[in-house]
């Protein structure tokens, strides 16, 4: 109710007195009536707006809980540099040319800005065809670029459940992750997360062994829990280290869940009929792009990522 509402109730309310005390012919009834009226007649008092409180940023309580649950770990820089991966801050290098130009390609259907957003477009696994491609490197790489944007964060999960190859390549260790996850309901992603020491980038380790894992990627509770990490921020990218292919029936289970998959192939050693082979078995997801893997020019230099383009199913 309004205010003028409200006064013109109490006018009302107090004229009735007046005419009341009028009736009954009793000056003093009428005098009492008249002061109730200047009395309750009288504007009711106008208080400011109160302020409406700033929303609180969900992101930024969401990642100080996470913090608190997660782990550390500290990735040895000169190592990542010596293995040939990029490394924050360093002088440009091709490698690190290269997979700018690889992962503008993926943010642009990863990033809630762009036009060209698809369905869970900031969830990207990355696989091969077989093993020894290049496919970890790739996933690493590409991880690292991401990462060193000023406003995206970069979650790296070792997928290869069956030979997990991640933490050794970072040289770090873990006890816990994905598969125990999905195995413990007391577990959240944040137990197993390792925080690094480069910026924007966490780790999430495979996990112990498990004979079933390939269903356990395959449950409901797998599906929750890709659909949690594709919501939980608005500004990460989660990349998965899967599989092979043709090695393991899992990335076959976490295409039908990804928003993008990056297939690398290695040059000179990868037959065409295994690529489409490989490729018709991760057909559930739509946008498959290909990475063309230790491709050789210039007199036989090696020229890491010199090749990018586009399957289309």
């Amino acid at each position: 109710m309004g205010t003028d509402d409200a006064n013109k109730n109490l006018i009302e309310r107090a004229a009735q007195r007046i005419a009341d005390a009028r009736s009954a012919d009793d000056p003093a009834q009428a005098d009492a009536g008249k002061a109730a009226l200047e009395t309750e007649a009288e504007p009711l008092p106008l208080t400011p707006e109160a302020e409406v409180p700033a929303e609180p940023d969900a992101d930024a309580e969401q990642r100080a809980r996470d913090r608190r649950r997660s782990q550390s770990a500290m990735i040895d820089l000169d190592r990542l540099r010596q293995g040939g991966f990029i490394v924050p801050d360093d002088a440009p290098t091709r490698v690190a040319e290269e997979f700018r130009i690889v992962k503008r390609q993926l943010l642009r259907k990863a990033l809630p800005s762009s036009p060209d957003l698809i369905p869970n477009g900031n969830l990207l696994m990355v696989t091969s065809t077989q093993p020894g491609e290049g496919k970890t490197f790739c996933s690493i790489n590409l991880a690292l670029s991401i990462a060193s944007e000023r406003d995206l964060t970069v979650m790296l999960i070792d997928a290869d459940v069956a030979r997990p190859q991640l933490l050794s390549a970072l040289d770090i260790d873990a006890d816990k992750g994905l598969i125990d996850v999905l195995v413990d309901d007391r577990l959240d992603v944040a137990d197993c997360l390792l925080r690094t020491n480069i910026d924007n980038l966490t780790v999430l380790p495979a996990g112990r062994p498990h004979p079933g894992a390939t269903e356990l990627l395959s449950s409901e509770k797998m599906a929750a829990l890709l659909e949690e990490m594709a919501r939980r921020y608005h500004d990460r990218i989660v990349i998965f280290d899967s599989s092979p292919v043709l090695a393991s029936s899992a990335p076959g289970v976490l295409a039908a869940r990804m928003g993008q998959i990056m297939f690398v192939v290695e040059a000179d050693r990868t037959r065409e009929t295994q690529v489409m082979e490989a490729l018709s078995l991760i057909s559930d997801c739509r946008h498959i792009s290909l990475l063309l893997n230790k491709a050789r020019f210039m007199g036989g230099k090696v020229r890491f990522g010199s090749y990018y383009e586009y399957y289309r199913s």
